[in-house]
């Protein structure tokens, strides 16, 4: 038997090999082609191509189809060749992480050349569009570097196996020191991955670290779709941390931050637990200044009630409470502006950041680069 099936599994693996080694050894001539491939692409993939204007190039094979789209929060209507493919070209992009759909024949699907992301209740795509030149923010730097790392825990909230992903820094292993700790929470039709891979946290703090600017932290990144996101917090994720990482004890030692949703959630779970956190972030969120569309049941006065009945100790609890939006055109940015008139007449304190970009991973990556060195000092 050994005999027989043992060359056919040889056989097999040649095969599945050589073909991924063709694939991954094939560099195709770039040559004609304007631009360069998006930093994105999947291996070989030669488009989306990125322009030097920071325009994006499309080309799409889809011979049997009758409309072709790209859609980047606007819709790019692609034309068809006599070969099939439908191309195209956007407007120029702002830097940073954008997501993306195909819409062919009104379908909207990932593009089988682009990386995927769990973004927008889907898998999607994604471009990189390039910072200004000198702007090494969010760029992998020479410097110390932390990782992140995959935790199961069982959820007693849920009754099932999550999963965390936690950023430890630049030395964790070898220092013995303990940490203080940011809960770093993502967005609607998002999940525990969003900050890791869109949002660039290890990125982000590792550049951060290096250069003095924040304190050295652990953060955890869990997935914010729970029924008791409050519950699930206190009761499952604090205590896997603090059972698995070097973390040091108290309030003084734990932020809680998120984007959209997870602002939401920030709010919702730090506001009726002030013994637990000192810190706040909230980035590009705000209680819905009008009827929920979502049509979720969020009682938001009961927490301007609790603002009210206690304001002192909330302005002297919190050591940071921090709200940052993308501008006008970010969809939350009415929602944000009605509570914080609401805070201001509660005489609750708060800092405020601003930077245009609208409702997008461009803005939270902002928002976290100058979140994180206010924390833990």
């Amino acid at each position: 038997m050994k005999k027989i099936i043992y060359p056919l599994l040889i056989a097999i693996a040649g095969v599945c090999t050589t073909s991924a080694s063709a694939q991954f050894f094939h560099q195709p001539d770039e040559s004609n082609l304007d631009g360069k491939r998006a930093p994105l692409n999947v291996r070989s993939a030669q488009h989306p191509r990125l322009l030097p204007d920071n325009r994006m190039e499309f080309k799409v094979k889809a011979p049997d189809a009758k409309k072709v789209q790209i859609d980047l929060g606007k819709k790019y209507d692609l034309t068809r060749n006599a070969d099939g493919e439908w191309t195209g070209t956007t407007e120029p992009l702002t830097p940073g992480f954008h997501y993306y759909f195909l819409i062919i024949d009104g379908v909207q699907v990932a593009d089988p050349a682009s990386e995927s992301f769990y973004g927008c209740s889907m898998n999607t795509s994604g471009v990189e569009i390039p910072y200004p030149e000198g702007d090494n923010r969010f760029y992998v730097a020479d410097v110390p570097h932390g990782d992140i790392r995959m935790k199961r825990f069982y959820s007693t909230t849920s009754g099932d196996w999550r999963r965390a992903y936690i950023y430890c820094p630049p030395g964790y292993d070898e220092s013995g020191e303990k940490y203080p700790v940011l809960y770093l929470q993502h967005g609607g039709g998002e999940d525990e991955r969003g900050w890791a891979t869109q949002g660039l946290t290890d990125v982000i703090m590792d550049n951060l670290i290096a250069q003095g600017k924040a304190t050295p932290m652990i953060i955890v990144m869990a997935d914010g779709n729970t029924p008791d996101f409050e519950k699930e917090l206190l009761n499952d994720i604090i205590p896997m941390t603090e059972k698995n990482f070097r973390v040091k004890p108290g309030r003084e030692n734990r932020a809680l931050a998120g984007l959209s949703m997870g602002g939401i959630q920030t709010l919702n779970t730090g506001i009726p637990n002030l013994d637990k956190f000192a810190y706040l972030g909230v980035f590009s969120s705000g209680w819905f200044a009008n009827p929920n569309p979502f049509g979720v049941n969020m009682d938001s006065e009961k927490y301007y009630d609790m603002l009210k009945a206690n304001k002192d100790s909330y302005n002297d609890g919190l050591k940071v409470f921090w709200l940052s939006m993308g501008g006008k055109e970010d969809i939350a940015y009415e929602n944000c502006r009605v509570m914080r008139d609401r805070f201001d007449k509660i005489g609750i304190k708060y800092d405020y950041f601003e930077t245009p970009g609208g409702h997008t991973w461009p803005v939270w990556r902002e928002s976290l680069y100058n979140f994180a060195p206010l924390i833990f000092k």
